[in-house]
């Protein structure tokens, strides 16, 4: 007998997501993490980056059991609005928006701070009978047979299961564990993540600002303190990166207002900032014998277009559809063949895909800069290609 149906290594919102989903099907989970997850934003070590679920997710955050905590929560995002100043001075030149109203009835997606998502996806998990989470306790060997997988914990403890899923980021353990290697692209880039408040409304529109070191995005969230609020994502060269980080917050202040071109008037920081290392990377394979590799443990994309967990939701997506499809071949050899064969190829497009939109983002030769903004004016005009291009976004194509 098996302790567990399913052991899901890291608590992060992939991990946590991972184990409600599994478990409001009825599957018994132990869901392990070395370290606690931090749940307020103003605490130490608390994730202040935010998520932005596009429109597919809802239907599996709903399955999930989870969707009615967060939707309160949730800055709705309508418009997706692309800025290119990239000419002499820090003023668009070219804007253009995608509209979640010419393809769907409803928004592109939902944003929310990932604190509080980790917040929320506890709670939920705690109403699950046949779910377990060891915060503090993470996953340190593995060992595979046909029949079951072997789990050790990084407090001595050795268990059974059908199934490993590795949620456990981009430096995987149960990842090594298995022998499966990864391909790594490095860009020289890191991301400021921080929240702020700004006079002009948002109008829950996501704006990302191109010049170049990569794009400046602000993802709307609910108001703070009475003032219009949103999340960035600043991505810059690396020794840039860490610059910025480092300057004193009026300073800070003056050089997020020349970055953002000033369309949302003098933006006011509302967090502290936290640095994060940009990097592509995929796994060279996404699954071995009674282990499956999800979210970063099999993918690393830059942040650019909220692709990357809602790739990580649509390995959960397929790993449920197995699941339950079958039953009886929980992890096994079958199972675990299909889930390569359907989400690796998929990934490696995606993931290329979004390098050369960060290659793109980067570029500092005006000539190129102005190559940029001219392929995005041609993509904009032509109808069945901008709606071609939103609906790949949202993961119509291969089911991301």
């Amino acid at each position: 007998m098996t302790d567990f149906d399913i052991i899901v290594s890291g608590g992060g919102v992939a991990g946590l997501t991972t184990a409600a989903l599994f478990g409001s099907h009825g599957f018994s989970v132990l869901l392990c993490d070395p370290a606690p997850p931090v749940t307020e934003g103003e605490a130490e070590g608390a994730d202040l980056r935010t998520t932005a679920f596009l429109q597919p997710a809802r239907d599996l955050l709903e399955d999930a059991g989870l969707w009615e905590r967060l939707s309160d929560h949730a800055a709705p995002l309508q418009i997706m609005r692309i800025v290119d100043a990239g000419g002499d001075t820090p003023e668009p030149r070219v804007t253009r928006d995608f509209k979640a109203a010419d393809i769907s009835s409803g928004p592109f997606g939902w944003n929310l701070p990932n604190w509080l998502l980790r917040r929320e996806m506890v709670a939920r998990l705690a109403d699950l009978p046949n779910v377990e989470f060891r915060p503090g306790t993470g996953t340190a060997t593995l060992l595979t047979r046909e029949r079951e997988a072997l789990v050790g914990l990084s407090d001595g403890t050795r268990l059974r299961t059908k199934l490993v899923i590795a949620a456990d980021g981009r430096n995987s353990p149960m990842r090594e564990a298995a022998g499966i290697t990864t391909r790594t692209t490095r860009y020289g880039q890191k991301a400021l993540a921080f929240a702020v408040t700004h006079p002009i409304p948002h109008d829950n529109v996501s704006t990302e600002i191109h010049r170049s070191g990569g794009p400046f995005t602000l993802v709307p969230l609910p108001d703070r303190d009475g003032r219009p609020c949103s999340a960035v994502v600043w991505m810059e060269d690396g020794p840039e990166a860490l610059r910025l980080s480092r300057l004193p917050v009026e300073d800070f202040e003056a050089a997020m207002m020349d970055r953002s071109c000033g369309l949302f008037g003098p933006l006011t920081l509302a967090t502290r900032r936290s640095v994060w290392p940009i990097i592509t990377q995929v796994a060279d394979r996404m699954a071995g014998e009674r282990i499956a590799l999800v979210a970063e443990a099999a993918h690393v994309v830059p942040p650019i277009g909220a692709q990357g967990l809602n790739m990580s939701l649509g390995d959960l997506r397929c790993l449920r559809d197995l699941a339950i499809a079958n039953p009886g071949d929980l992890g096994g050899r079958a199972m675990l063949d299909a889930y390569e064969k359907r989400r690796h190829p998929e990934v490696k497009i995606r993931a290329a895909g979004i390098d050369a939109l960060n290659r793109a983002s980067q570029l500092h030769a005006r000539p190129l800069r102005d190559l940029r903004a001219a392929g995005l004016s041609a993509l904009y005009g032509a109808a069945p290609v901008r709606k071609m291009l939103m609906q790949m976004g949202l993961g119509a194509k291969g089911g991301a």
